[in-house]
């Protein structure tokens, strides 16, 4: 599936090449696209060299965390849910706790503190795995359900509604958290259907229902904050929380006489290693989005939706905030460059921006995290880990769209 994607942005980025050269005139369409080969492959070292700090701080602290037995301590806990979900990991094994611990991360929009635990749960599972090459079923469900952004507390978006100069920076905190939910149960159930799991399980059952009221609390709580102490909030519980954690782990590894320093280093020593082997993933898969997007094939395809749209005499306020959505699984920051410009070019508080900004919080970039988490242990047959993905990706989407309108309209 993945050599089949990837070789067909290639085609399509030299059709559109040759339409815009031969069709239109564009003579500075190869330059474009031979630009685009080495800025991508640049940009695929700048994120390695970023990644090389936070994934050694991180695996670090997982490494205390693990001797000091809390990372087995939450695979217990989880243990008959995912015993249900991912029934080929043995039950307590380490894999579950570091799988916990980055859906955790990933609902308070912690982005630089999910990547390295979601690595160090993708090679935990690989360790599983009776073909090194292909994906597992359980890895599977563990990068979709990363894809279909679990998020509650989108703490970026917030900052960049407030540096444009919004108004209620705040506004799109419940469309996001609608749109992310409906993402995420479209990855589960897409995921549980191809593999056939049991989702009417009462054990299962019992844990959408503990999630459900959860998050119905949640909203209860911070419905009747003003704007300003939501973001406020947001920001504080988020870090107040990631801090917490660092600490408790190295409370509970000090009270139980571990050596807190040598385990940090023993750890962080894979940081390097590890971010240097995703290098050639993150090269082939950028290098591809790049001459895709150089081409004009995306553009091409935008104009086609306004056109179709259009004769269906439907509004087309929403096809002005489509550019995020379609660059989002490509490149993070290629969607929140397109997010900017939305809101720089319509305005902030615009219907366009807005609903720029609830696809931004609720989708996730799927093809980036899939070349870092399927690359960093050398899995080349993906089976349908990217259909499921892009599945959750396009119900995000068209639920940002419609709540959008519900509430923005």
């Amino acid at each position: 599936m993945l050599n089949r994607l990837w070789l067909s942005f290639f085609l399509v980025a030299f059709a559109a090449s040759l339409w815009q050269w031969l069709g239109l005139g564009d003579h500075e369409v190869y330059s474009r696209l031979v630009a685009a080969l080495f800025d991508m492959s640049k940009l695929s070292v700048e994120i390695v060299l970023l990644l090389v700090g936070t994934l050694t701080l991180w695996l670090g602290f997982l490494a205390i965390a693990e001797k000091a037995g809390l990372v087995k301590l939450l695979a217990q806990l989880l243990d008959p849910l995912f015993r249900r979900l991912m029934p080929d990991v043995p039950s307590g094994h380490p894999a579950l706790g570091h799988i916990t611990m980055n859906f955790a991360a990933n609902v308070l929009g912690l982005d630089n503190a999910a990547t390295p635990i979601g690595l160090k749960a993708m090679h935990a599972l690989q360790s599983l795995n009776p073909k090194p090459d292909t994906a597992s079923n359980s890895q599977i469900l563990f990068l979709v359900l990363n894809t279909s952004s679990l998020t509650l507390l989108p703490v970026t978006i917030f900052m960049y509604r407030a540096q444009q100069g919004a108004a209620e920076p705040t506004a799109v905190f419940l469309p996001i958290l609608l749109a992310t939910t409906a993402s995420s149960l479209a990855g589960l159930l897409t995921v549980a259907i191809v593999q056939r799991l049991k989702l009417w399980d009462p054990v299962l059952l019992g844990f959408l229902f503990i999630a459900a009221l959860a998050i119905g609390g949640l909203l209860t709580a911070l419905a009747g904050m003003s704007a300003s102490v939501l973001a406020a909030t947001s920001t504080l519980v988020g870090n107040l929380l990631l801090f917490g954690i660092i600490i408790g782990f190295l409370l509970i590894a000090a009270f139980r006489r571990i050596n807190v320093y040598e385990s940090f280093v023993e750890g962080a020593k894979q940081g390097f290693q590890v971010s240097v082997s995703l290098l050639p993933y993150l090269v082939a898969m950028l290098v591809a989005i790049g001459v895709l997007r150089a081409s004009g094939a995306l553009d091409a395809g935008l104009s086609g939706i306004r056109w179709l749209v259009e004769a269906m005499g439907l509004d087309i306020r929403f096809i002005d905030a489509l550019p995020t959505a379609f660059m989002k699984p490509f490149s993070g920051s290629g969607a929140r460059a397109m997010l900017i410009e939305t809101m720089h070019n319509f305005g902030v508080d615009s219907f366009p921006a807005l609903l720029a900004a609830t696809m931004q919080g609720s989708t996730e970039t799927t093809f980036y995290v899939l070349a870092v988490y399927f690359g960093s242990v050398g899995i080349r047959r993906v089976r349908h880990a990217v259909g499921c993905a892009l599945a959750a990706d396009l119900t995000g989407i068209i639920t940002a769209i419609a709540v959008c309108y519900w509430f923005f309209g």
